[in-house]
């Protein structure tokens, strides 16, 4: 089986020292394959808070770690930096490649960069972009769980959500729905949830569910949810047998310090 862990919005600079320490036992309870953290990894872009970002990275001692930048990943109050060179303090630490992939024999994850210096906050998803990665979709194998990574969410599940939602987010879900993608993950608005494609996107044929992370450590929780974070199980299927993966939602329990699964989701997956 491979595991999966899903993190998002650590916001280092925010960071809660107990969760962190919360956060690297349960890797090595669950022993990750890979890791992937969709953006927001710090508060303001600043070098120290990179730095404490990539020492955390380093601590879990897991071989394969996807990252992407999330819109306070860029700084926001040095305009010069923003407009001339804003993934400068993001590279330094975690690599010019802003749109990375993972791909093992069972598993493909395609990283997709959504941040826009000129948008501030809000998130972008290009028709480039969507036709890049349905065709990488396309040549993958039915024996691999293909994931796709944002970081601002490409489905919401409430109305007052949707002025967060990723621009493009409706083309970009039904094209890759179509183009066999299995999950989209994401995070931004600090809310986790599991949400089924197809009942919210017209022309979405494909089952394919977002999931969505909250914050992983930092005390900017939202929506009354704890910290969170997501584990992603996957076995590949025997011929005949039908796809499907678990996901689970681990939520921060602050009277036992430590992080437990309250949500499992069995998903059963398209061909």
């Amino acid at each position: 089986m491979t595991v999966i862990l899903h993190l998002s919005d650590t916001h280092f600079g925010t960071e809660e020292g107990p969760v962190v320490a919360a956060v690297q036992a349960l890797v090595r309870q669950e022993r990750p394959t890979a890791v992937i953290w969709s953006g927001d990894i710090t508060q303001r872009a600043r070098r120290a808070q990179f730095a404490a970002a990539g020492a955390f990275r380093d601590s879990l001692a897991v071989d394969h770690v996807l990252t992407l930048p999330g819109n306070h990943d860029i700084p926001l109050y040095n305009v010069a930096a923003r407009l001339f060179a804003p993934y400068r303090g993001y590279s330094r630490v975690f690599g010019h490649d802003l749109e990375p992939e993972l791909e093992f024999a069972d598993v493909l994850v395609i990283g997709v960069n959504t941040t826009r210096p000129e948008r501030h906050k809000d998130g972008e998803v290009s028709p480039r972009q969507i036709k890049r990665v349905s065709d990488r979709l396309r040549s993958a194998r039915r024996e691999q769980l293909r994931i796709v990574v944002t970081h601002q969410p490409a489905c919401v599940t409430r109305p007052q959500d949707e002025k967060d939602r990723l621009h493009g987010g409706e083309e970009a879900v039904q094209a890759w729905s179509r183009a066999g993608a299995d999950l989209v993950l994401g995070g931004h608005i600090h809310l986790p949830y599991v949400s089924d494609v197809c009942a919210r996107a017209k022309g979405a044929p494909r089952t394919m569910y977002c999931v969505q992370a909250g914050t992983a450590f930092s005390h900017r929780v939202r929506h009354n949810t704890p910290n969170s974070v997501n584990l992603i199980r996957w076995s590949t299927p025997s011929p005949g047998e039908p796809r499907s993966c678990k996901v689970e939602r681990w939520d921060y329990d602050l009277a036992d310090n430590r992080f437990e699964m309250t949500h499992p989701y069995e998903l059963k997956l398209g061909e």
